[in-house]
């Protein structure tokens, strides 16, 4: 069944990709959609079989590379890890591609999103069921690949085009890392076999070597190395700023790269490597710090955001910075159960938000909303479920995933966890808050846009209902239903070893027994949110204003993303323009093209016109020049003669 659930998907894009302009629109739309149907319910049973039957299997496809000693076979690796992404990726996807069928009616070009949105989801399929490094890191760049094509997808406009460029420059950075971090495993084991490298990492757990000159704890390098990947790709702090800017794509395409796959194969990829990581201790804290101060900033930069997709865009950045700092204090899976419950409840906030920018005509600054509640009530309900779920109320799944972070963080017993458990309360706070801001902007109030604007407002069509039905049940019971699977009483007959713990270390157990005033926090903490947001917008409105006039530097700090593009703009880019353009100039126009191919055109050109000069067409000139041809001749000859 595996198999199916990986390639039906490719059969979609070639589909689409390749026949869409023969077949047409609707035919291409709906194969895709059908087999990614296929593909979530299959992903079901594997789920079933793997988790709850203990089928785990690693099917051997073919051998992939073989040169010299070196041979790695395209395997798919299933245990409960991979089960469990193989539900989210699928469901996710194959709810994203019915919605696009509604959403995406007017764009002429269907057939092409739809072939991207399979391929992104083979690439991620490919990456989850990866058996070893290069494989991973295969489906890794994939991704890399169809997102940059998904953002920029309407390459007409030039903000999508830059968004696409600059995702994709910034995920290199982080790609850097990951490569170094694979050969270096690779140098340390002599293998890039999963299973082979974890059965051998106590043997090499007190090894070093030198990277870049420094002697260090080999481990510690090559886990550094590749959270360094897992930075760019799930945007956290310092390799996060690719993600807002990756709204420009389509809403569908918004969801599907932003709630449940591209940014979370980061916090995949860390859980897998639990092995090594392990036997890290000093990469997991570092793990732990960047995700509780991840949480923390994206979520005050959310607060002052007026764009309904970036509001959403750095909830996500915030959510996943919990998702890392779960796994920095080992509780790896709560980190996994948070990154389930949260592709159900922010996909349904980004097709939702898609929802309303639908029915105000492409409208996304929520300033000219207010008071849509009226005209599309099935959105503004999913919109409060997917609100409830992320700002952890009980008892939407949210509540039960996030709080399980919080008090594992506690539970670890540490310094860098009482940091993230702290950070983490506070982050909960402001996602309560920036989400009411979003809804009592957005649906509450006087309208705020004009009369015709207000008149042409509707309902979505069924066909984009429908899918935020299927969401709306995750965020709503998922949490519920997979607490004691996840991380209950029955987590070890579920997970059976697909997560690896050191003896004594379970943050998990820990977490259950932590004292009251632990668990309460983030519940006050949320409806702490929920109340100042309802102060704020609904009963003091000229309380924002009031707080952003009188303390305007913090205002502004957060109004523009603690001003992270800027520094990088005159760090980076401002000076690799004016080396650019100085090679360019001076390297290439004045030495390269100067004494190069320009220059002995030039020297030709100039000569050929001075000799023109002298085809005048004057008789006289012809004879003048003879004459002293002449005389020329004759002085040399006789100068010979004297010598």
């Amino acid at each position: 069944m595996e198999i199916a659930i990986v390639f039906l998907p490719l059969v979609g894009a070639i589909i689409a990709g390749f026949f869409g302009r023969q077949i047409g629109d609707k035919p291409s739309m709906y194969t895709t959609s059908a087999l990614l149907i296929v593909s979530a319910v299959l992903s079901a049973f594997v789920l079933y079989d793997v988790a709850f039957q203990g089928n785990a299997r690693v099917t051997e496809l073919f051998t992939w590379i073989d040169s010299g000693t070196f041979e790695i076979s395209w395997a798919l690796k299933v245990d409960t890890l991979t089960a469990v992404m193989l539900c989210v990726v699928t469901i996710v996807s194959a709810v994203v591609h019915v919605y696009s069928i509604g959403y995406m009616g007017h764009d002429k070009s269907k057939p092409r999103l739809f072939a991207y949105l399979s391929m992104f989801t083979l690439f991620m399929l490919t990456l989850v069921t990866a058996d070893n490094f290069v494989q991973m890191f295969f489906g890794w760049e994939g991704v890399g690949l169809a997102s940059y094509l998904l953002i920029g997808f309407w390459y007409e406009r030039p903000s999508a085009c830059a968004a696409a460029i600059k995702a994709f420059l910034v995920n290199r950075v982080g790609d850097i890392g990951f490569a170094l971090g694979i050969a270096g495993a690779f140098f340390l084991f002599g293998s890039a076999s999963f299973d082979q490298v974890f059965g051998e990492v106590p043997q090499y757990a007190d090894a070093s070597f030198s990277f870049l000159g420094i002697e260090g704890h080999a481990l510690t390098i090559i886990c550094i190395l590749l959270f360094i990947g897992a930075m760019g790709k799930s945007a956290q702090l310092g390799l996060h700023t690719w993600l807002p800017d990756a709204m420009e794509g389509p809403t569908p395409v918004s969801a599907l790269i932003h709630a449940a796959t591209m940014v979370t194969a980061g916090v995949f990829m860390v859980c897998r490597l639990s092995p090594m990581f392990e036997f890290a201790p000093v990469a997991l804290e570092l793990v732990t710090y960047v995700g509780a101060i991840t949480c923390f900033f994206a979520a005050t930069i959310g607060i002052t955001q007026n764009d309904i997709k970036r509001v959403i865009a750095y909830s996500t950045c915030s959510q996943l910075g919990y998702m890392f700092f779960a796994a920095g204090v080992s509780a790896y899976e709560a980190s996994i159960f948070h990154l389930a419950t949260h592709a159900c409840f922010k996909a349904l906030l980004f097709l939702g938000a898609g929802s309303v920018i639908h029915a105000m005509s492409d409208e996304q600054d929520m300033r000219r909303m207010g008071g849509l509640w009226k005209k599309i009530p099935y959105t503004y309900i999913y919109m409060w479920i997917g609100s409830l779920a992320l700002a952890g109320i009980p008892f939407f799944s949210g509540y039960f995933s996030k709080d399980m972070i919080i008090e594992a963080a506690y539970g670890a017993h540490n310094g860098h966890g009482l940091f993230a458990y702290w950070m983490g309360v506070a982050a909960a706070f402001l996602t309560a808050l920036y989400s009411w801001r979003l809804i009592l902007m957005t649906f509450h109030g006087k309208p705020k846009m004009d009369a015709k604007t207000w008149d042409h407002v509707h309902e979505s069509p069924m066909v984009m209902v429908l899918p935020l039905i299927v969401l709306a049940l995750g965020a709503c019971f998922l949490g519920y239903l997979g607490y004691g699977y996840f991380v209950g009483d029955h987590r070890e007959d579920f997970w059976r070893g697909a997560i690896y713990l050191l003896p004594g270390t379970d943050p998990i157990e820990a977490a259950h027994h932590v004292p009251g005033w632990v668990k309460l926090m983030p519940l006050i903490a949320g409806f702490g949110g929920v109340a100042v947001a309802y102060l704020a917008y609904w009963l003091a409105p000229s309380l924002p204003h009031f707080c952003a006039t009188r303390f305007r530097p913090v205002y502004l700090l957060f109004l523009n993303k603690w001003y992270f593009d800027e520094l990088y703009d005159h760090l980076f880019v401002k000076p690799a323009m004016s080396i650019g353009r100085k090679l360019w100039k001076t390297g290439d126009g004045t030495v390269i093209d100067g004494f190069g191919p320009n220059g002995i055109a030039a020297t030709t050109s100039n000569m050929s016109r001075r000799v023109s000069w002298l085809q005048s067409g004057y008789v006289y000139h012809y004879a003048f020049a003879m004459l002293i041809g002449v005389v020329a001749l004759v002085t040399w000859y006789l100068i010979g003669r004297m010598g």
